[in-house]
């Protein structure tokens, strides 16, 4: 399944000015209080805390990111069913190609081969449109979600007086953390604060994990455009498992 939310991700640090901006701008506008005692302690000076989180993870580990990407998946199963069928379609069609075209007249061979050849190029129209509609999709569950979490971020931030938090979605080298102790990753916290906000029920079927997702395809792999048929018999190749 893919899990690539890069150009969320960079939305981020965006949100989280406007959520600053905000509340500065309300701040502005209410009237003074009486100073109260601090609820924590002032850091001490020269102290900078700081701490990891996997924005990525978050938003997958997180009920409703859990919920709606589920339903997502659901969604796009009978396309998924569709590519898959024809992907074998393709294959029964190579196979025939390279144990019988040796057997058959031109014209016929060439009709095969015009036919495998045009299977394959509307399949990998239907997959490049399938794919990119499910990232697009995927990317606004994506979205709407960080949007709702990037204040919890911002407050646990404030009240736990971190300096600093990193994300960690993308591994070094395609990230710039090379190394972190487990004690600094705050992911979990943030979830389970955006859990309680939100008030979602977390899923039965899927499994609370804060790691990092991997990327996927929900489309089988296009065979090779084959012009000739092969010497020998070749095994057709599966559609991977969803």
């Amino acid at each position: 399944m893919t899990r690539k939310f890069a150009p969320v991700i960079l939305l981020f640090a965006a949100v989280l000015s406007l959520v600053a901006l905000a509340q500065t701008d309300t701040a502005a506008a209410a009237p003074a209080a009486p100073a109260a005692a601090p609820a924590v302690a002032a850091p001490q000076p020269g102290i900078t805390k700081v701490g990891i989180i996997n924005i990525q993870g978050a938003i997958l580990a997180s009920n409703e990111g859990r919920r709606d990407l589920e339903a997502l998946d659901k969604k796009f199963d009978p396309k998924r069913t569709e590519l898959q069928n024809l992907n074998k379609e393709i294959e029964d069609l190579k196979k025939q190609l390279n144990t019988q075209g040796d057997k058959m007249n031109e014209d016929a061979r060439s009709n095969l081969v015009r036919n495998v050849e045009t299977k394959q190029k509307t399949m990998q129209r239907a997959s490049e449109d399938a794919q990119n509609d499910y990232q697009q999709q995927q990317s606004e569950i994506a979205q709407r979600i960080l949007q709702k979490m990037a204040p919890v971020i911002d407050k646990f931030a404030k009240d736990n007086q971190y300096s600093l938090l990193i994300d960690v979605s993308q591994p070094w080298p395609q990230g710039q953390v090379l190394w972190f102790g487990l004690n600094a990753d705050v992911t979990k916290q943030v979830v389970d604060l955006y859990n309680a906000q939100s008030g979602v029920a977390a899923p039965a079927s899927a499994s609370n994990s804060t790691s990092r997702p991997t990327s996927g395809t929900i489309t089988p792999k296009p065979a090779a455009t084959t012009h000739k048929p092969a010497a020998t018999p070749t095994t057709p190749t599966a559609p991977p498992k969803q």
